[in-house]
């Protein structure tokens, strides 16, 4: 293939998580300050806790803190699991007067570890719900879903899967980011899958930068990731810190992102971890277009 690769109209999301000391905030805005020179198109910030009420409070400081520290759109995540509807709406409220009009809607966990989901007695049933209840009350927001390439854990089959993913396009979802994985071919098959079931919202594939091997493996084992063959063989005796690592991670990325520009992906979203050095170097690759 000769020319220019990676077409310029290309664009890639970036998501970080908030710390919780004044320190990690300062190392934020200045890992904010490296992602803003790469023009991504908006920044996401992840919840923790469980969606209880220091957490939310805690994503729309950072939230805020991030929106006027940086030129670039700022996105919030939010779940409605343990939640009353009230509760859920006046946070979604709560952002709208902060001039954020991205919301990454998710169900979100239940508080106690390996206990079934159940719904907030006086909360959103579902996810279907909670979207179409921010599009009730301001349709002005972009609202961004998750999707899983390699089917939710909890879902028993691919097929309902696919179905409680337009169920949520269909309450008003504008956007989809999907759950990471390393085989671009798993995307490309579940784009197919999903477009043949008649959902048509942007795919926005999520890319894991491979920070430590053994990190990336608990991750996968918690979100029904498949880590094919070979990433064990490459990773295999290579120290996280060292730069083979960092080498082997750029190269997985590039592959990854290639082959879904060769099948037509035009965006992507990155799970950054907080890092800016794989970050940094993979986007402005992106950028300079070879």
């Amino acid at each position: 293939m000769t020319g220019q690769f990676i077409p310029s109209d290309i664009s890639f999301s970036l998501e970080v998580f908030p710390p919780k000391t004044s320190g990690g905030l300062e190392k934020l805005l200045a890992t904010v300050d490296a992602y803003t020179a790469l023009k991504p198109a908006y920044i996401t910030v992840t919840c923790t806790g469980g969606g209880t009420d220091d957490s939310v409070a805690h994503i729309r400081e950072v939230t805020n803190l991030i929106s006027r520290h940086a030129q670039v759109p700022v996105a919030a995540h939010m779940t409605c699991a343990n939640r009353s509807r009230t509760d859920v709406d006046g946070a979604i409220d709560g952002f709208a007067q902060d001039g954020i009009r991205h919301i990454v809607a998710l169900r979100g966990d239940m508080l106690g570890q390996n206990t079934p989901y159940r719904p907030h007695p006086e909360g959103y049933a579902t996810t279907t719900d909670f979207i179409a209840g921010i599009k009730a009350r301001h349709p002005e927001m972009t609202v961004c879903v998750a999707g899983y390439p390699e089917t939710h854990p909890e879902s028993p089959s691919e097929v309902f899967d696919i179905d409680h993913l337009k169920r949520k396009v269909d309450a008003g979802a504008d956007r989809v980011l999907t759950q990471f994985f390393f085989d671009p071919e798993i995307f490309l098959r579940w784009r197919d899958k999903v477009a043949a079931r008649g959902v048509h919202a942007p795919l926005i594939p999520g890319l894991l930068p491979i920070l430590s091997f053994p990190r990336a493996l608990d991750f996968a084992k918690h979100c029904n990731a498949n880590v094919p063959g070979f990433l064990h063989t490459m990773f295999a005796g290579v120290e996280p810190d060292s730069i083979d690592h960092k080498l082997l991670a750029m190269n997985v990325l590039s592959h990854q992102i290639t082959r879904l520009i060769e099948h037509g992906v035009p965006s992507f979203h990155f799970y950054t971890l907080n890092d800016t050095l794989l970050t940094k170097h993979l986007c402005t690759w992106m950028r300079a277009g070879f």
